[in-house]
């Protein structure tokens, strides 16, 4: 009866045939289309972190709001799961030696499954490249688990091989060996930070809301930070300076993307947010585009009462941002934008922004990512922590009298001996923007200081590092399983002989 459904689901005839007969050209681009679509799922689902950053990158550039970040996720999630069941199926025909003639319409379904896993992934890693680096690092957490997954299929894959192919293709068993003994010793070359010895693993990461909470409630807003302030230790913003000099809260060039400028300045939309002035920009609601595009899925968990209160949210100023985390004594790091050309406070911008700064009450520390005139600005108001946005020497850092380091967490791939050296010599390090629990998880075991994120809440309940073993536990587990794997591959080989 299985072999009838097997049968029907492909659409052949009930021709029994010599194994060499069956279609290669069909079986192996059925193969080649599952390891590209795996690829690809596995890629885009863990590029989860940087979702929102995608979303709003194509906003930016068709002009609409639309979740394509989840979109593709579930495109690719069904084109897999369709493939893989095609192949599983495949592999019962062929046991049971038929000839894998594939219906026209399974043709097309795997050439439609191929091109898109190909072309997206052609065109992300053209605009998004450095989601391979987050591919890469979470490889350094799943990769122990993805080597038992495979050495356990490698095992299943051991009642066909042998009973089909143990005398009759020396080839096709010369290659099943071979992936086999491979992935037999593929954890000699796996590196992870989480793998480490009992006692090393320092403190958490302490949490900076990145632009607030905007999970809970629309960025760069009060409401923002206030949201943020009741689970991290620090508030990170984005400034402008406003046409009359008034520094005020927005990371976009323009207006259009949180606020709707679009309604009451219509002719104004694509002009820089410097250009207008603290009035207008007051004018402004900063709150109903959150839950009418509700990037992260979360409005509709709020309740009645914050929906109300995000409904009518404005744009604050830098001063009124201070205040908030002056109340409860919150560390705060921004980045502060160069008006354009034209504007009356270009040439004293820094100036401006520091008058705000040197009315913050002592209680908050401020850390002072812009690079330009740091001598003057440090000298200007010492209180500052002069922070850098790029990677140096120790000795650079310390002659510009930099304390922290502002970087991207893809820097984690391969600078975890750095963060330990900075920490020597009091330079802290904090990795902007991480979100996701397994990434926090990384940054905890690779010794940053502190990370910026924009799920506050979510990391904030995070008590230990997701995954964390010692060496002599990873030894033991990989052990066990080529162990295991390779007494019943050994057994299931000599029952056929």
């Amino acid at each position: 009866m299985c072999k009838l459904c097997v049968m029907y689901i492909f659409g052949i005839k009930n021709t029994d045939m010599p194994l060499f007969q069956v279609e290669c050209g069909s079986f192996g681009l059925l193969i080649l289309t599952f390891f590209l679509s795996f690829v690809f799922l596995y890629f885009w689902s863990e590029a989860q972190n940087d979702y929102n950053d995608f979303d709003w990158f194509n906003f930016g550039n068709l002009g609409f709001w639309f979740p394509w970040s989840l979109v593709l996720l579930a495109i690719a999630a069904a084109l897999f799961t369709y493939i893989a069941l095609l192949l599983v199926l495949a592999v019962c025909l062929l046991s049971e030696g038929q000839r894998l003639y594939l219906h026209w319409s399974h043709k097309t379904g795997i050439m439609v499954a191929l091109v898109f896993s190909v072309t997206a992934t052609g065109i992300l890693s053209d605009l998004w490249s450095k989601e391979w680096k987050t591919l890469q690092l979470s490889l350094q957490v799943t990769a122990p688990f993805l080597h038992v997954a495979a050495v356990s299929l490698m095992a299943v894959l051991s009642w066909p091989t042998a009973l089909h192919f143990f005398l009759r293709q020396v080839v096709v068993l010369a290659l099943y060996l071979s992936v086999l003994f491979s992935l037999y010793l593929v954890p000699l070359g796996m590196y992870s930070p989480c793998i480490k010895e009992a006692g090393t693993l320092g403190p958490a990461p302490a949490l900076i809301g990145h632009r607030g909470a905007p999970m809970l409630a629309p960025e760069n807003t009060l409401m923002s930070f206030e949201k943020a302030v009741e689970s991290g230790e620090g508030l990170e913003t984005d400034v402008t300076i406003s046409y009359d000099g008034v520094p005020f809260l927005m990371h976009d060039s323009t207006l259009r993307r949180t606020t709707n400028v679009a309604e009451v300045f219509p002719n104004r939309t694509h002009l820089d947010a410097a250009m207008f002035t603290w009035a207008e920009i007051q004018q402004l609601n900063a709150g109903s585009w959150f839950l009418l595009r509700d990037p992260f899925g979360t409005a509709s968990s709020l309740s009645e009462t914050d929906r109300s209160q995000a409904q009518n949210q404005s744009v604050p100023s830098l001063a009124q941002f201070l205040e908030v985390a002056a109340a409860r004594g919150k560390l705060v790091l921004f980045d502060l934008r160069r008006p354009p050309y034209g504007h009356p406070y270009r040439p004293s911008y820094i100036n401006t922004t520091l008058v705000s700064c040197l009315l913050v009450p002592l209680a908050v520390q401020v850390l002072w990512l812009p690079s330009e005139d740091r001598a003057l600005v440090s000298g200007l108001d010492p209180a500052l922590q002069q922070t850098s946005g790029l990677k140096a020497s120790i000795q650079e850092l310390t002659d510009d009298g930099i304390s922290w380091l502002n970087l991207h967490y893809s820097t984690m791939s391969q600078q975890q001996i750095w963060y330990r050296k900075y920490q020597s010599v009091n330079i802290s390090t904090n990795l902007y923007v991480i979100s996701q629990p397994w990434l926090y998880t990384l940054a905890w075991c690779a010794g940053a200081q502190s990370v910026t994120t924009n799920s506050i809440h979510i990391l904030s309940s995070i008590n230990k590092p997701l995954f964390l073993m010692t060496p002599e536990e990873y030894s033991l587990m990989w052990i066990l399983t080529d162990l295991v794997s390779a007494f019943l591959i050994f057994a299931i080989f000599t029952f056929h002989w």
